[in-house]
């Protein structure tokens, strides 16, 4: 299969990925820069290469001229995403031990208080309606993730709107994104300032400890900038898409979202499946290999893109059964959506408790939840990178339970 624009993804991405793997393993197609890349589909080959050390993430291997991608300062580019070891893993220590499963697990009480905070405020709406992103699956994990980082209230609107022109950047403004990065770093630089002239408990201001009481010997200044960036813009994004996609797909299947209403223990193995079945990042990030390496029975050149799709994968009928069906029952593990390796997702725990406590209270608050526009009139945001809902309106009918 010959794919030679990306917006056939976006368009239709499960039925271009279920074509292309069929057709192959291993595809050229324009890379998410526009230039050639090479993408690989099937689920084995996908979990190899995630955790193939041959396969970097730092983009000083790219060939020259062959990769140009998103541009950022240098100051913010020092982050795990553009980085191998022995800098991923000691960057990566220094933060990991805050998104363990038992820390996430004392978040939970104040996210679902955030969340139904919000949803007071979309149920006071005298229509009836609101839209979910807009109002409660984009400010949630905004919320949480700067009550963490601590991130002061008042600067928190400015921050998602220059997240979401990093993220899907409009095409009439290609400005627009070189400006966001601008205004990201010098929030981010004086956010940094406020903690250090003010420590208080979060987690920027020990990241800002380990930095300055030893002297920069485990974080530079750089990482330290690009760790805060990276930890506001990864913690946001991600999690406002699974909300938005688990909350379409129970719209779409009325007889789970019955289901779900009368069994809240089902949600774990719902926002799983959700991952596997449109999860919120369809590709890894880039990697671009050290050396030739074979994938699929192909010999990728050192130094040329190579673009893995999760979302392929995690259709791929060789290791999920009927990959297309949503299955509480088929027990989603082994899926890819979070990575595989030492680059699995940092904060897969903190999403995956966020997406179950933000799905769970918004059915605790609506005895009855329905789209508010035609099905067919929802606008998927024109990137491969994210898969997720511009806005989903939705009119529901408010039980007035408050769950905690």
């Amino acid at each position: 299969m010959q794919l030679t624009d990306v917006r056939t993804i976006v368009d239709d991405p499960h039925g271009t990925y279920a074509a292309l793997r069929e057709a192959g393993p291993v595809h050229r197609v324009p890379g998410t820069d526009g230039k050639p890349a090479w993408l690989v589909t099937r689920y084995e080959d996908v979990r190899a290469a995630l955790a193939d050390p041959r396969l970097s993430l730092d983009k000083r291997h790219a060939a020259p001229g062959n990769y140009t991608g998103m541009s950022l300062p240098p100051a913010l580019d020092a982050n795990l995403l553009n980085m191998d070891p022995p800098d991923h893993t000691r960057i990566r220590r220094l933060v990991v031990k805050a998104f363990t499963p038992g820390r996430v697990e004392k978040l939970r009480v104040p996210v679902r208080r955030a969340a139904d905070a919000l949803l007071d405020a979309a149920a006071a709406d005298a229509s009836g309606t609101f839209d979910l992103i807009a109002a409660y699956a984009g400010p949630l994990p905004i919320a949480v993730m700067c009550d963490l980082l601590g991130v002061p209230r008042d600067d928190r609107p400015d921050f998602r709107s220059w997240t979401d022109a990093l993220v899907a950047p409009d095409p009439a403004r290609p400005e627009a994104a070189k400006e966001a990065v601008g205004h990201l770093m010098r929030f981010v630089t004086r956010l940094l300032a406020a903690k250090r002239a003010a420590p208080a408990d979060d987690l920027l201001s020990d990241l800002i400890a380990v930095r300055d009481d030893e002297g920069g010997g485990r974080l530079s200044e750089d990482e330290l900038l690009s760790l805060a960036f990276l930890l506001l813009f990864a913690g946001y994004e991600n999690v406002t898409h699974l909300i938005g996609n688990t909350v379409l797909a129970l719209l779409d299947h009325p007889g789970l979202l019955t289901t779900l209403r009368k069994d809240p223990d089902g949600l774990p193995a719902l926002v799983e499946e959700v991952n596997r079945w449109d999860g919120p990042a369809p590709l890894a990030i880039r990697r671009f290999p050290l050396e030739d390496v074979e994938i699929g029975g192909i010999t990728v050149p050192a130094g040329e893109t190579v673009l893995l799709s999760l979302a392929s994968a995690n259709r791929d009928p060789a290791r999920f059964p009927d990959p297309d069906r949503l299955d509480l029952r088929r027990g989603a593990s082994g899926q890819l959506s979070l990575g595989h390796g030492i680059h699995y997702c940092l904060g897969a725990a903190l999403g995956r408790m966020e997406a179950e406590t933000a799905v769970e209270a918004l059915l605790s608050r609506f005895d009855e939840l329905e789209l508010a526009v035609p099905r067919g009139s929802l606008t998927w945001r024109p990137t491969v990178r994210a898969r997720g809902l511009i806005s989903l309106p939705l009119r529901g009918i408010s039980s007035r339970r408050t769950g905690f």
